[in-house]
């Protein structure tokens, strides 16, 4: 007989936190990540050590929204309604669209993501570099964690027991005059795990680099970004030098380290990643999304 999982249903927000408060549950929203994590062999149900609390139906957690010039994107929102919603922006969009197949983008979801916290986390490069910050909610009230802070290696994150991650915040990205990209390295366009991702972000006034951020997953535990590199080139006039492009690729040689495994060899991810940086740092012009 197969053994009773024990699953709560709330219909509201208070009451989903109330139970988290008193006892430590498996939360689940779309399950595209939890299901497979706990998978058992082929015709037995997943094993759940902890009871399991279902999030997706909270209206709480699907709105998205501007307040100010930030960009405020409910956790619960499946990749499918954020491709449609008018305020995500293009690059979002674009990085979505390389993500499972449409039966997963109905059932996944942007905190879902974040919180699998997976070194190949495909959302997660665009939303370094968007600087976003995730916003944690208890009885005991909320929190704001920074999406480094809260991501602290695979599958492990900055989330007391009692939390749920309700908000993905961007931070002026409503505002911001920046042209951005996305880029995945896989088997396939879609439905494949990534052996390199690569985001960029760059806003310049003037022919200045104002402001410019770089993030790559699947190249070490968690997505590898670093802010002193970055500044190297603030202030620099496009097109930039070859010194600087070679300069900024081989800071990042020291900083980026992947490892062999089934999709990839390491040798192939950094030099994929270093390639797809050069590339993206020798463009001669840079047109705002």
């Amino acid at each position: 007989m197969a053994e009773k999982i024990t699953a709560y249903r709330f219909e509201r927000l208070d009451e989903t936190l109330s139970q988290l408060n008193q006892e430590d549950c498996a939360i689940i929203a779309g399950g595209t990540d939890v299901m497979v994590l706990h998978k058992s062999r082929r015709g037995v149900p997943p094993k759940i050590a902890k009871p399991i609390v279902f999030i997706d139906h909270l209206s709480e957690l699907k709105q998205v929204y501007q307040h100010q010039k930030d960009l405020h994107i409910g956790a619960c929102c499946t990749y499918s309604e954020l491709l449609e919603h008018s305020l995500i922006p293009s690059a979002l969009k674009n990085a979505i669209k390389t993500i499972a197949a449409p039966a997963i983008r109905n059932r996944g979801t942007l905190g879902g993501n974040i919180c699998n916290a997976s070194p190949a986390g495909d959302m997660l490069p665009l939303l370094y570099v968007y600087n976003a910050k995730l916003l944690l909610r208890s009885v005991n009230g909320e929190r704001t964690l920074t999406i480094s802070d809260f991501i602290q290696g695979p599958r492990r994150v900055g989330r007391f027991h009692n939390e749920i991650l309700t908000e993905i915040i961007l931070p002026s990205v409503l505002e911001e005059d920046a042209h951005v990209v996305f880029e995945k390295v896989g088997n396939r366009n879609a439905d494949a795990i990534a052996k390199v991702s690569f985001a960029g972000f760059i806003r310049i006034n003037k022919d200045r680099i104002d402001d410019i951020r770089f993030a790559f997953g699947a190249v070490g535990p968690t997505m590898v970004r670093s802010i002193d590199i970055e500044k190297k080139l603030v202030g620099k006039t496009i097109p930039l030098a070859g010194a600087d492009i070679a300069q900024v690729v081989a800071a990042f040689d020291q900083i980026i380290k992947p490892i062999d495994d089934q999709r990839s060899t390491a040798a192939y991810r950094k030099t994929v990643a270093l390639n797809l940086l050069r590339y993206f740092l020798s463009r001669k012009q840079y047109q705002p999304n």
